[in-house]
């Protein structure tokens, strides 16, 4: 009986069926799962509405002509982005110029960033991570954000918020940017991020922190920290 066709022909057609039954039913069942979360995160917003208050503050960010101003390479007033020196100057502290931004947009818009005289420029991105994580920070009425998806949330509100990463190797630059209110999508927020406006080796008026903080191995996606500062 063991090797008779009789038998072996039933049990064949009974294990295809079976197999058959799972593909169809497993088929049914999971692939519309997989289909229909990814249009849901490309049209979905990530962070709720921008405010009237985040229209203000994106319409301050974006007086700050950052794409003509702060340019690296060139040694610059901190407050207006302004060269101060001619351009044969080789001197130090014209690399770039980050953090004076940071400081010079913080001031425009009425808080206190850790900024000249206080601190010089030269590698002033690595001062302000320290000040912002000290005391006096807090004092200045900063607090750190504990998400980038709350980060993007308090800017569409209104509220002053640094991205922020800091060199382990304090001799070398961090980066620093602000974050600027966007209606992006749940899908490109995961991607890239919140999105930013920045100085550096290449300003931009508009990108993301995936973007923005490339030059810095470490920094994207969980070396970045967030602060935030309430706007009057």
């Amino acid at each position: 009986m063991k090797g008779h066709p009789s038998v072996r022909k039933p049990l064949r057609f009974a294990v295809l069926a079976s197999l058959a039954f799972c593909c169809v039913f497993l088929g049914s069942t999971l692939r519309p799962q997989t289909i229909q979360a990814t249009p849901e995160k490309q049209h979905t917003p990530c962070c709720g509405p921008v405010t009237p208050a985040g229209e203000r503050l994106a319409s301050t960010l974006d007086s700050m002509n950052v794409e003509f101003l702060w340019l690296a390479h060139e040694h610059v007033n901190w407050e207006t982005g302004e060269p101060d020196k001619g351009a044969e100057d080789e001197g130090p502290g014209n690399h770039t110029h980050c953090s004076a931004f940071a400081a010079a947009a913080a001031k425009r818009l009425g808080v206190y960033l850790l900024r000249p005289p206080e601190h010089g420029q030269i590698l002033l991105a690595n001062a302000q991570a320290d000040w912002l994580a000290d005391e006096a920070g807090s004092k200045a009425g900063w607090r750190r954000v504990s998400n980038m998806l709350e980060a993007q949330r308090l800017a569409n509100q209104g509220s002053l918020v640094l991205a922020l990463y800091q060199n382990p190797n304090r001799h070398v630059p961090g980066h620093i940017a602000i974050v600027r209110p966007s209606q992006k999508s749940q899908g490109t927020f995961e991607e890239n991020g919140p999105e930013i406006i920045q100085a550096g080796e290449h300003n931009h008026n508009k990108t993301n922190v995936r973007t923005g903080f490339e030059n810095h191995p470490g920094a994207w996606p969980d070396g970045v920290l967030y602060y935030t500062h309430p706007v009057a």
